[in-house]
């Protein structure tokens, strides 16, 4: 079983894929760890290492869930998957998640308020752009999740994840069952 959840910042990909592998007692791949060189979240590694790490997860592990995606710096990653899930929440939603998360982060990032007085920082100003780029290059952003999911030859599975993870597992199980696809492994 081969499955990669992408979607905005917030959607709640990381939340998914790790309570999916756990459910399913297999591999569950954070593409943040090959981002980020820390859980501070303010440096990147260089994608020669994010290539190296991507290679020994893809050559030592059959059966995996994949959190976010590397098409931005790797194509071709994760091209043989039997499912690419893709997660949409109402942007207010998500931001407001965003929010929660950084304010409970402390990473020692800069913040200010905004225009509305609310909490803000690069990153959460890089996410307001989520669905406004236009470029596809921009990895992360709506646009390049659309490419992605256009050059995808996996099936897509759209779920709204304002829903409990439970309901979401079991919408993901559903899909699998009805289009035979929870037969391999």
């Amino acid at each position: 079983m081969r499955i990669q959840v992408i979607g905005g910042s917030g959607t709640g990909k990381s939340t998914l894929g790790e309570y999916f592998a756990h459910r399913e007692q297999i591999k569950w791949i954070d593409t943040d760890s090959y981002l980020w060189k820390d859980d501070t979240f303010l440096e990147n590694n260089p994608i020669e290492i994010r290539r190296e790490m991507y290679q020994r997860d893809i050559s030592s592990n059959k059966c995996y869930v994949v959190s976010g995606s590397i098409f931005s710096w790797h194509p071709d990653g994760f091209s043989d998957l039997e499912l690419l899930v893709f997660l949409s929440l109402p942007e207010n939603e998500r931001m407001d998640r965003i929010r929660k998360r950084e304010i409970s982060r402390k990473t020692g990032k800069q913040s200010w308020l905004d225009e509305h007085g609310l909490y803000t920082n690069d990153f959460i100003e890089w996410c307001k752009t989520y669905l406004t780029e236009t470029d596809k290059s921009q990895g992360g952003t709506y646009v390049a999740q659309r490419y992605e999911m256009e050059l995808s030859q996996s099936p897509i599975l759209q779920l709204d994840s304002s829903k409990e993870v439970e309901a979401l597992y079991d919408e993901i199980k559903q899909y699998l069952r009805i289009h035979n696809l929870d037969r391999l492994s």
